[in-house]
């Protein structure tokens, strides 16, 4: 295994082979099909290199672990806004998830429907691309981020056009009150009809989810709000007035409590040491159910207001069958090596887009080097 210590170590080590590398963080979330070559880990190149809580700006190398930078975050008062998920217990891995694996996934929680996913965070980053080229975009404000925009192009690029080095983020201020409400026997529509209308309100919602069958197997869906005590209380009436057509429901204000629903629903416990294949399916939420339905035995989970349905299916099972006639994409998210060797683990882009994507691969990876054929 390579283990560059430093930016420059880590870019001699990619000019100088030609070799496949297969590029690691924490090891933490094996995504995409297995790779040949050899490891190169940027886990030794670890630390917060700026935080300025006034400015409500954190800089950290790549091989950061994240609970490093979440510590650091929340004893000033701030968090990352994201809500990044922990894959540990989903697909079975060990290891420390890292910043830089974070981004390069664009791993991106609940709270995506009110501040945007990982790359909107993102101020800037620097990596090295398959040439051994070190490269920098945006800044560490916003209205530094000028030309190309490489920051939004490298988040979910999964290594495959260069290796993160640093980057730099956004932060909020932690929420000082949350609570949610929860909506007890609606079936998938109407409680995608619930989430939609609680969405479409002033109240502010950082959180939709519904489970059909939940702790008590009967269906669940949650929404979450957060911010200062009495204003969360009062959208909290508010949003159950509302919502009133749709049950009375129950409000939870226990902050734990909050915390410990929304992280399951963040790291899709529900499915963890269960048999079967994960796919994670994005579309419209009203399309959600019908998803639901075309994956006939499948249990599923929604997030996002039902625009993110999580489903376990038997193994072997190609999710993207109940896509047809719905606009949307599918990825594997854990299955075995034979499956992932059959099946596309990325959803298959449009012509057009392929064409995109291997213009630029070929820009930033000239000789293939890394994580080839990842994301192919």
């Amino acid at each position: 295994m390579m283990t560059p210590k430093s930016e420059q170590e880590l870019a001699e080590a990619i000019a100088g082979t030609d070799a496949p590398l297969t590029v690691r963080g924490g090891g933490t979330r094996p995504i995409g099909r297995a790779l040949p070559g050899q490891t190169l880990s940027v886990a030794e190149m670890s630390g917060i290199t700026l935080h300025e809580p006034g400015a409500l700006t954190l800089v950290a190398q790549a091989g950061t672990p994240v609970a490093e930078i979440e510590a650091a975050l929340a004893a000033e008062g701030q968090r990352l806004a994201f809500e990044p998920m922990d894959h540990r217990g989903l697909l079975g891995t060990t290891g420390t998830p890292t910043i830089g694996g974070v981004v390069a996934a664009n791993v991106s929680g609940p709270r995506r429907i009110q501040v945007g996913a990982c790359r909107d965070s993102l101020l800037g980053v620097r990596f090295v691309d398959g040439a051994g080229r070190v490269l920098r975009n945006g800044g560490r404000v916003m209205k530094n981020v000028t030309g190309y925009d490489l920051v939004k192009l490298i988040a979910g690029s999964y290594g495959t056009l260069g290796v993160l080095t640093e980057v730099s983020f956004k932060v909020l201020p932690a929420a000082e009150a949350v609570g949610t409400l929860r909506l007890h026997g609606l079936d998938d529509r109407r409680a995608v009809a619930a989430m939609s209308a609680a969405l479409g309100s002033p109240c502010e919602v950082s959180g939709a989810a519904h489970l059909p069958r939940g702790a008590d197997g009967r269906p669940v869906t949650m929404l979450r709000l957060e911010g200062f005590a009495d204003s969360v209380a009062y959208r909290m009436g508010r949003m159950q007035t509302l919502l009133g057509s749709f049950g009375d429901g129950e409000i939870d204000r226990d902050a734990e409590s909050v915390a410990a629903a929304w992280r399951a629903i963040r790291d899709v416990e529900a499915f963890a040491g269960q048999p079967g294949d994960v796919w994670r399916v994005s579309v419209k939420p009203s399309d959600g159910p019908a998803v639901a339905e075309a994956l006939d035995g499948a249990e599923v989970i929604y997030d996002w207001g039902g625009g993110l349905v999580w489903a376990l299916t038997p193994e072997g099972t190609d999710a993207r069958a109940a896509l047809a006639g719905i606009g949307g994409h599918a990825t594997l998210v854990r299955a075995s090596e034979d499956t992932r060797a059959r099946l596309a683990v990325f959803h298959p882009e449009p012509a057009p887009v392929a064409a995109l994507a291997a213009g630029l691969r070929a820009k930033f990876d000239p000789r293939g080097v890394l994580n080839p054929g990842l994301m192919g």
